[in-house]
């Protein structure tokens, strides 16, 4: 499996960004997808996810109501939306592929992703 991420970049405080990550190499509606970001001496941390069909997404606290993932089963990709952007979501965000993820509490947990993309840098000034 191979993931690519993209879309990342340099935007205003309550600007928008959308990033997309695209997947190859196994079948992509078998994998729940994530994303995770990485801000500069921080831990990898959960921003959302979305179930193997895109009828289940999962948001983190902090992003809740300014972020939406989706996923295109057709196109092999799944997309964040990033609206109402601030300072503190700079980072280096990374998509992830999890085979098997069955719990709601799994969907958050970076130990439960099988494949990572190489991460994409959003930066959000003041």
């Amino acid at each position: 499996v191979q993931l690519q991420a993209s879309g990342g970049g340099l935007v205003q405080a309550g600007g928008s960004l959308r990033l997309s990550c695209q997947f190859s190499g196994h079948t992509f509606n078998s994998y729940a997808m994530g994303w995770f970001r990485q801000a500069p001496g921080k831990e990898r941390d959960f921003v959302a996810a979305i179930n193997w069909s895109g009828s289940s997404t999962y948001y983190a606290d902090p992003v809740k109501g300014r972020f939406a993932i989706s996923r295109d089963n057709g196109k092999n990709t799944v997309t964040l939306q990033m609206n109402s952007l601030k300072p503190e979501d700079t980072a280096v965000y990374y998509c992830a592929a999890a085979q098997w993820v069955s719990r709601v509490i799994d969907y958050g947990r970076k130990e439960r992703y099988d494949y990572w993309g190489q991460g994409t840098l959003v930066t959000v000034s003041s």
